[in-house]
């Protein structure tokens, strides 16, 4: 620090955009005020709180729950409409009646956007809103920039229409929700049965589908309240409703992807995932750029192919090649070794990098990767390795794959154990190829060692 240690320092502010959550308090942390608290924080806004009920819950269900007096509800709200200048604003659990109708009475001629997402049942089943409260609802939708239910929550909210309610699909919810005054209407597909999750955004213009992978869990719990305040954070940091939707949606697939473990129950989503795999990205480029020096300095060019060499790395949660750390232009043979061709940075690589994401579909463990050439030494080591090793065949490869993609799903899906070699004896024009995987640099390092020792001794005279 500059200085003699005795000054006082300038204080430097930081200005943020305000964000507001009006919902109920949850007090196993996974949904509610506790989530959306961390949502906003999680996009650079900064959030306020109208706590509207006290739940005593966990990640197993519902104990207890207690509705705020209205009249402090208001007095929250005022307070912080008082005090900051929202720029946006979300509800969540409202409970009764009575909540619903004092909350849109603070909200209404609101300045800000407000985003609604009608809470009415918890993940766990249960219910979250007397049924008098479902019948109130009609008004604070009409003052809202968004509505966000899912689609037992959409059929609810328009109820009594000329179809059953439970078979509309998700634009005609969305459309009669519109109609109810609504600008807009996110209908969620987050508690389907499908292998795509399709969420359907429905305004006066018509009708856009966010589709994507449904993620294999039970682990949901606070999915809604992430969705929605993520939304109302881009809302306040001046995103256009369809920006600030679209990125919510891979925000919230990738907080359900890697949900946190806790509880005795499924557990809950992850609403800091991006701001854990955004500050584990020095260490993984550093991860990689240690086993680039390391290679170079025990000469691994009895491994190098002749496409040359990769060093790949994935930021903890990575989802994309752009997540991926790996040498610009690869490792490659010089006279008296291997030599990086360029830095190491994210987004290098492709090929190799889309067999890691591939890879950690079906592991999600998985970190690291490299190749190396298959050749009598490397097939040796294979034989002799104390870890699991798959072959595939690449003549078998049909011609509208993807290979990585490919490759990965055919090794992993039928392995007993996951490997931690993956090799094929190549095809016309591919050269017979081991792709190493590992979940720490450490580990992978040796895996390649391994290699390059029976690699060696098949070059000795």
């Amino acid at each position: 620090m500059a200085g003699t240690g005795t000054e006082r320092r300038i204080p430097a502010p930081v200005s943020l955009p305000v964000a507001l959550t009006i919902a109920g308090s949850d007090s196993g942390g996974g949904a509610g005020v506790q989530a959306d608290v961390r949502t906003m924080a999680a996009h650079d806004a900064f959030p306020t709180s109208v706590v509207t009920s006290v739940t005593a819950q966990h990640t197993r269900g519902v104990e207890r729950s207690t509705v705020l007096d209205p009249a402090d509800v208001r007095a929250q709200y005022e307070a912080v409409a008082a005090d900051f200048e929202v720029a946006a604003a979300k509800t969540g659990m409202l409970g009764t009646a009575e909540i619903v109708r004092t909350v849109r009475e603070c909200v209404a001629d609101a300045p800000f956007p407000l985003v609604v997402d009608p809470v009415m049942v918890a993940t766990s089943g249960d219910r979250l809103l007397e049924p008098a409260g479902e019948r109130t609802y009609e008004d604070l939708v009409a003052e809202a920039t968004l509505v966000t239910p899912n689609r037992d929550e959409a059929a609810v909210l328009v109820g009594n229409g000329d179809k059953n309610d439970a078979d509309l699909t998700s634009r005609e919810a969305g459309e009669r929700i519109v109609e109810m005054g609504a600008d807009a209407a996110l209908v969620t597909d987050g508690h389907g049965d499908g292998a795509t999750v399709r969420d359907v955004l429905v305004t006066a213009d018509g009708a856009r589908e966010f589709a994507h992978p449904r993620v294999d869990t039970d682990a949901t719990h606070g999915s809604g309240c992430t969705l929605s305040a993520a939304i109302a954070a881009n809302l306040s940091r001046g995103l256009d409703l369809e920006a600030a939707v679209a990125e919510a949606v891979d925000f919230a697939a990738r907080a359900v992807r890697y949900p946190h473990d806790v509880g005795e129950g499924p557990g809950a989503v992850h609403p800091l995932v991006d701001a854990r795999n955004a500050a584990g990205e020095r260490a993984t480029l550093d991860a990689v750029r240690d086993l680039v020096e390391r290679f170079v300095e025990i000469d691994v060019s009895p491994l190098l192919a002749e496409v040359g060499m990769n060093v790949v790395g994935a930021a903890p949660y990575a989802e994309a090649v752009d997540e991926i750390a790996a040498v610009e232009g690869r490792i490659t043979r010089t006279l008296d070794g291997v030599e990086p061709n360029s830095e190491v940075r994210f987004g290098a690589s492709s090929h190799l990098a889309r067999f890691l994401l591939a890879a950690r579909e079906h592991d999600p463990g998985l970190r690291f990767a490299t190749n190396c050439r298959l050749t009598p030494g490397t097939r040796h080591g294979l034989e002799t390795l104390d870890a699991p090793v798959a072959w595939f065949d690449r003549t078998a490869e049909p011609d509208d794959a993807a290979t990585m993609n490919w490759a990965a799903d055919r090794v992993f899906d039928r392995a007993d154990e996951p490997p931690r070699a993956v090799a094929d004896e190549g095809a016309v024009g591919k050269e017979p190829m081991v792709r190493v995987v590992g979940e720490t640099a450490e580990g992978l390092a040796s895996t390649v060692e391994h290699l390059l020792d029976e690699a060696a001794a098949d070059r000795d005279p």
